[in-house]
Formats: structure tokens, sequence, C-alpha cells
């Protein structure tokens, strides 16, 4: 699967299809020679340069599908259901025990656990399955030279580059999803240098056609982002019909002890049990599904900045380690689309607050900018947009 949002802390990146959409791309050739240069200038050969970019040329299937991303545009239910479906679950329960030995071994150099891991694999690249057939050099040349975010993509050009003169693989060999991405758990070229590992001690850092190599590639990588061993990641939860739902930021982690004095309880209804502190995640609002949100969540969202994509992929994660299928909450949602989230974007922009991109993705910044604008209107403060909200602004 392939959708690709912004932080880029690992594999996959979200990107606005709004920002600089009508900016100007320099001429190629021109761009290309000052490319060489400056990668000369970095350490990559004259001759890796001629022998791998001299005869690429831009993709414009690259292009557009730069330019047509709205799967984050979806809810969190319509992306979950339709992500962490039972074929997938099914298919994620085979591979833990196909592989239940090389998760041992991972879980036990790097703490990160097999359902994790499987979870990530299968929303990735449905475990390997499905790795991507675009040129990794042509497509980042691609977005490298076009206008939009020529910086980020040159690094990892260069990146991709690197790994070539390194020997880690060949152009042919790199081939991958259209933005740039590498290998089963989609490894951006930059943290393939950075994170891959050699897991079945063969001499290469494969992780392309080698599991162990990108599952422990991937646990590396978690790893130093912050995982805790041992820890939880996302639990579901029942919240009241009414609370504080300010509360409810994943900025806010409180000891569980303080969820259990605002009603929230077990998904069953049982009492909170367990100790530590967690953020309270309401990914459609105070009517949708409820989790409670531990400090390991926070390196999924380093994993893909997308709250749908990381709230799914740690829920998927949770359902492997047995956890019950997913609730859909207190009540209907009542969903804005993605035009009308647009307008009401627009709508908070115009009022002052900070929405950096009008693309009808409710991220966190969107949230943040709901959140104030319930504040001052006195709706509850869950940070989730519905009609009323777009009605009363």
């Amino acid at each position: 699967m392939r959708y690709l949002p912004a932080a880029f802390l690992g594999m996959s990146l979200v990107f606005s299809t709004s920002a600089q959409a009508e900016c100007t791309s320099p001429n190629f050739n021109d761009w290309l020679g000052t490319f060489k240069a400056d990668a000369s200038a970095a350490g990559l050969t004259p001759a890796l340069l001629e022998r791998t970019l001299g005869e690429l040329q831009p993709d414009a299937a690259v292009i557009q599908r730069d330019r047509s991303q709205q799967v984050f545009a979806q809810d969190f239910l319509t992306f979950a259901t339709k992500k962490v479906s039972s074929n997938r679950l099914s298919l994620g329960k085979t591979n833990l025990k196909k592989h239940a030995a090389l998760f041992k071994r991972i879980e036990q150099a790097y703490g990160v656990p097999a359902p994790v891991l499987t979870a990530l694999w299968g929303l990735e690249t449905d475990f390997g399955a499905v790795t991507g057939d675009f040129s990794t050099l042509r497509s980042l040349l691609t977005l490298a030279h076009d206008c939009r975010r020529p910086e980020m993509f040159r690094t990892e050009l260069l990146s991709a580059l690197q790994l070539v003169q390194k020997g880690d693989l060949t152009p042919a060999k790199m081939r991958g999803a259209w933005a740039g991405e590498i290998g089963q758990l989609q490894f951006l070229a930059s943290r393939y240098d950075q994170y891959a590992v050699d897991f079945n001690d063969d001499g290469h850092r494969d992780l392309i056609h080698t599991s162990a190599d990108a599952l422990a590639s991937g646990a590396n990588m978690l790893k130093a982002n912050g995982w805790r061993a041992g820890e939880p990641w996302l639990q579901a939860v029942q919240v009241p019909a009414k609370m504080d739902w300010s509360l409810a930021r994943l900025d806010n982690k409180l000891p569980l002890e303080d969820w259990a004095t605002q009603g929230v309880s077990d998904v069953d209804g049982s009492p909170l049990s367990g100790s530590g502190s967690a953020a309270l995640l309401l990914p459609m609002g105070r009517n949708g599904p409820a989790f409670l949100a531990y400090p390991n969540f926070d390196v999924f969202l380093q994993w893909n900045e997308s709250t749908v994509y990381s709230a799914t992929a740690a829920y998927f994660a949770t359902r492997l380690a047995g956890a019950p299928a997913l609730r859909k909450g207190n009540a209907p949602v009542a969903l804005l689309s993605t035009f009308e989230t647009k307008q009401l974007q627009a709508k908070l922009q115009a009022q002052g607050l900070s929405i950096s991109k009008v693309d009808g993705i409710i991220g966190e910044e969107t949230r943040e900018a709901v959140r104030q604008a319930q504040q001052k209107l006195g709706l509850p403060v869950d940070g989730y947009p519905d009609p009323e909200l777009l009605a009363r602004l």
C-alpha cells in the first residue's frame, strides 16, 4: 500500500496536496548539472553519477501520484476497518507463527514485540508481498527536481546514491514505492543507511529480499526512537457520555487513576487496571472509538506522523496480540466531507488559528485549532470537527 505522511522519521511520509501546488520547477538539465556538482563535492564519484543518473529523466507518473494523495482524509473507522481486514489479520497471525523464532531473537535484541513489527510489516507491504516497482533513483530524482519539496528529496537522492557507492544496493535492485521508499518496511534511503542491520549474518543489509534484515531493522529504528521494552502502546477503552473532553490530547499523559476518575473504563466496562500514564486518544471525537495511548504510541507517530495511520497500526498490533475487535464508540459520528473539512480549515485559518495546510486532512494541527474554536464557541472540546462546528464558524 502506498501513502506517505510527513515527519519522516520512518518509512512512510504525508504531504499536502495544496501547498506549493502552483510552483514551477527549474530547467531539468540545468538542475541536474548543479546536482551532480554538489553530489561530487559530497564524495560521490563522477563515474557513479554518470552511470546512475546519466540517462534518467523525471517520471510524470510520480508527479501525478504526489499530487493526488488523499488517503489520510478518510476517517479512522473507515481507514482502520479497511486496513485491518480479516484477511490481513489472518495473514498476520500466520506470519507470527511462521517466524516465531526470528521474532523472539529480534525482541531479545531490541525489545520490540512481534505484534508491533508484524502490524507495520502488514500495513506497509502486505508482509513483503507488495514492495513497489518504481525505480527508486528515478523517483527520487523526479521529486528532488520538482519544486514542492526539493531539499527533502535531494537529501534522499544523495543517500540513495551513497548506498550504491557503498555497495549496499545496485540501481537495478532499488525498486520500490513511488516516493522512494525501499524494502519490506519501506525505509527511505537515509533511514536505510542509518538503521539497516544484517540480522541473518550473510554480509549484506538487504531490506528488500530478506525478512530477517527488514524486521530487525524496523525494530532497531523503533528502539532508537524511544520504544520502551515490555510496556503497552495502545489500549481500547470506553468513555462516559460527559467528561472534561479538553483533557483528551496526545500531549496530555495522565496517570490511569486520573482517567478512571473521569469515568474512563476498560473496553468491556470494567475498571481500568494497570499502572503508568497515558493520553486519551479520541481519533473521531467523543462519540467515536477511544484509546489510552501510552508513551510507546509516540514511537508509532515517529514512524508515521498521521494520527489515522498510527492509530490503525497500533490497533492492528493489539489485535495480533489478542485484543478484541474495534468498538465503534458511544454514538454515530457526524462526519464532514473532505470538501467541508477544507472549508472548516479555511475558516479556522481566517480566524487566525494555526492552519498551515488547507488539505481536508484532520491532523494534529487541525485538531488543536478545532479545540480552540470549540472552547470559544462553548462546544465540547474534543478536537474533532463536525457539521455543528462548521455551521457555527
